[in-house]
């Protein structure tokens, strides 16, 4: 390989590029790049920059500026590192498309910059489609800079061992044997007319004494000797550079100057050999020392062609060192410039990724805003034609078909559901206008429905109802729906007693109902009225009636039979005279029970004919006080105590009947005392008088033997419903009635309520509670 080949092989681009300047451009660009990437983010340098680069409305166009400026100036610049036309080797041109490539690499890696930044932060935010987006950036930016990568790293590669090959043994050898061959011609040349200079100046100087002073002789001796020794110029110069004699061949030439340092050398004897200015020649200077400051200076030409090829030779084996010298600056020189090329269709291969992504996320991202708000219940949600992808445009007519159908589904539900609930709605005022009790039940007997009525008379609420097994709200149903499923086709009814929550009896008429689609049943419709106080109302009757009768036929002989037995009293007594006493013990047995049969058939009149109350507005304590006192003086063995923190309460009332229904509270109270196991213990009675909602309540309170454990308490109140031996069963069912009369009612035991008040004390016997409406409001 010849020096001029190994030239064309990049040393010229080696020499000419100046990389000092080049790799301050390099450090300057990317500290600007940091700056342009640290505030595309926040800030007001990024703001500039994106309002200034990346309008959302030029930003399209602008990368696609970008790109398109990008692919030519790499194209350029690789045809400038080429050398190619119209560039030629021009380091002017590489370094100026190097600049432009920094600067497009620098905007677009600001653009993609601020791309990913937005598609980070929409993923932080959690947009629709992000995630998607980022794995598609992500998978794109690889698959298209991966050629980019393994283009420039299998450049460099190349381009590195490429290199070797320029400084391989083999070649440093051809250089340092073409220089040495070139060398050792030339000085040849310079050893031959060395030779010959100087065996012409030893015989100029064996004839000085003939030559000085005859010039023409000297002149012919001087041609003489060039043509011998076949030189192609003779002179002789003194040291002020006057020529004393010269051969015929340097007529022509002209007589260049000497260096001083030639001189100097030759003074001192040394033959100096030098090379002409235009390297055409090789010459010789030595002084002559027969002559007076003289000096021969002879010439001889040597072949133009030879010495510009020992000239190159010269000059390529320079370059080759220097090249090796500074082989790694160029070789990272160059594997910047790949690195900065290849960086450069890295980013246009990613910002092509980038389009990319966004156009296989936006149709996704539209689909997943549109199902949000489909989901968020806005049918009329759309979706726009992405014509130029087949397969998400007709995902996207699909989804919009769907959304028309739902929408028009949608409406059509509404409309129905809007009749259904005005039916609902009529339903449901119908079921709570009746009085009786509903409970739909499913065909697992679970509560669907039930209407107010069910859930006051059950006292529950109707969300405490619902969903439960109708089993554990009224469990004595069971048996009854039993019997209607073995009979679906019929309604089934019975009377079932229930006791409530609160203690109290009630007797409910329930009728089921199943219900039926074909054959099959899916439920079943349970209802059920309180019949507790018709009933009593019915047996009241009924013994009010039986009383009526049973005061009519016995009263009217008992009078005939009292008077007849006073009369034979009083007629026979004094005319018996054996067994007189007996006499009178059988009259007064006979006068005493007639009496005792009188008052009962009173209480008989009384329970049938009770009279219509007189109410008149006045005070409750003085009246219960004064019933107090009364049983207070005839059982001096029992305590008895008022307490009452309204000493005003007043309402309308008939005083006799609330005295007679007082009355027979405390008999029953003594009764009820004087029966009880513990008769060591004095007895008490407490009356607590107060106010409950808007209604007025006196409680009585006894330490006896308390009420029935064995017996319903709402049987108490119903007529000759009794405990005692002599009692006649109307004592409660008067005071009961009398309550009623006044609005009121009759309790017995002591509800919560009660319990609460400070001034109601347990004694351990019975309460019974009377309450009456408040008429002074």
């Amino acid at each position: 390989m010849s020096g001029k080949e190994i030239n064309k092989d990049k040393i010229k681009l080696s020499q000419s590029l100046n990389l000092s300047s080049f790799k301050d451009f390099l450090v300057n660009a990317f500290v600007v790049l940091a700056s342009f990437a640290k505030g595309s983010g926040n800030g007001r340098r990024g703001r500039l920059f994106r309002r200034s680069f990346f309008l959302r409305e030029w930003q399209n166009i602008a990368v696609i500026g970008l790109v398109i400026a990008g692919i030519i100036s790499g194209i350029v610049t690789y045809a400038a590192l080429n050398e190619a036309p119209p560039f030629g080797s021009s380091p002017n041109m590489v370094i100026w498309m190097l600049n432009a490539d920094l600067v497009i690499l620098l905007m677009l890696v600001a653009t993609i910059a601020s791309k990913l930044v937005g598609i980070w932060s929409g993923r932080k935010r959690d947009v629709a489609g992000s995630h998607l987006h980022v794995r598609l950036v992500y998978t794109f930016s690889i698959l298209a800079a991966a050629p980019a990568i393994i283009m420039t790293v299998f450049s460099a590669y190349f381009f590195h061992f490429g290199v070797q090959t320029w400084f391989s043994q083999r070649i440093q050898t051809a250089i340092a044997e073409s220089q040495a061959v070139a060398q050792a011609y030339l000085e040849e040349h310079k050893q031959v007319i060395r030779a010959d200079t100087l065996a012409m100046a030893n015989d100029l100087d064996r004839q000085s004494m003939m030559l000085i002073g005859n010039a023409g002789a000297l002149e012919d001796v001087v041609q003489t000797q060039s043509m011998i020794r076949n030189l192609s110029e003779v002179i002789i110069f003194d040291s002020n550079g006057r020529v004393l004699a010269r051969s015929g061949l340097t007529f022509t030439l002209e007589f260049e100057e000497v260096p001083k340092y030639a001189l100097d050398q030759a003074l001192l004897g040394d033959v100096v050999v030098m090379t002409g200015g235009n390297d055409d020649r090789v010459r010789a200077l030595v002084k002559l020392n027969g002559f007076v400051d003289s000096y021969l200076f002879a010439g001889r030409m040597v072949d133009q062609k030879v010495l510009s090829h020992l000239n190159a030779t010269k000059q390529a084996s320079e370059s080759y060192n220097n090249l090796e010298e500074r082989y790694s600056s160029l070789q990272v020189t160059v594997n910047l410039i790949f690195v900065v090329v290849g960086f450069l269709l890295v980013l246009i291969a990613i910002w092509f990724g980038l389009i990319l992504a966004r156009q296989l996320v936006t149709p996704i991202r539209e689909l997943i805003a549109a199902s949000d708000r489909v989901r968020a219940g806005d049918m009329t949600a759309r979706v726009g034609s992405f014509k130029n992808m087949e397969e998400l445009d007709y995902l996207g007519r699909s989804f919009n078909r769907m959304t028309s159908q739902i929408e028009e589904q949608q409406s059509e539900l509404i409309q129905a559901n809007r009749q259904l609930d005005r039916r609902r709605r009529l339903t449901e005022t119908v079921l709570e206008g009746v009085s009786a009790g509903i409970v739909g039940l499913d065909d697992k007997g679970v509560v669907n429905l039930a209407n107010s009525s069910a859930a006051r008379l059950l006292l529950r609420e109707v969300s405490d109802m619902t969903g439960r097994p109708v089993s554990d709200i009224f469990p004595q149903i069971t048996d009854l729906l039993d019997r209607a499923h073995d009979r679906p086709h019929k309604v089934t009814q019975a009377e079932i007693p229930f006791v409530l929550d609160d203690g109290s009896a009630k007797i409910f008429l329930v009728r089921i109902a199943i219900e039926l689609i074909g054959e099959e049943e899916v439920g079943a419709i349970l209802t059920f009225d309180d019949i507790t106080e018709l009933q009593s109302a019915q047996r009241k009757a009924a013994w009010a009636d039986v009383a009526r009768r049973i005061a009519h036929e016995i009263k009217n002989p008992l009078t005939p039979i009292q008077l007849s037995a006073e009369r034979l009293k009083r007629k026979y007594l004094s005319q018996i005279k054996d067994d007189a006493d007996v006499f009178s013990q059988c009259t007064d047995t006979i006068i005493k029970h007639v009496g005792d049969i009188g008052h009962m058939v009173n209480e008989f009149s009384s329970f049938a004919r009770m009279p219509e109350p007189v109410m008149k507005e006045g005070k409750l304590l003085p009246l219960v006080k004064d019933v107090l006192v009364l049983q207070g003086q005839a059982h001096n063995d029992i305590e008895f105590q008022v307490h009452c923190d309204d000493k005003n309460i007043a309402t309308k009332f008939d005083a006799h009947q609330i005295r007679q229904a007082l009355t027979n509270l405390i008999q029953n109270a003594i009764d009820s005392i004087h029966g009880a196991d513990d008769v060591s213990q004095k007895g008490r009675i407490d009356v607590v008088m107060g106010y409950y909602d808007d209604q007025i309540f006196i409680s009585l309170a006894d330490n006896g033997a308390g009420l029935p454990k064995d017996e319903n308490i709402s049987r108490l109140m119903e007529p000759y419903v009794t405990h005692k031996a002599k009692g006649t069963g109307l004592g409660l069912a008067i005071v009961k009635k009398i309550m009623e009369d006044h609005n009121g009612a009759l309790s017995l035991g002591a509800p919560d309520w009660l319990k609460r008040d400070k001034n109601y004390s347990d004694l351990g016997g019975a309460t019974v509670v009377l309450l009456m409406g408040n008429h002074s409001l």
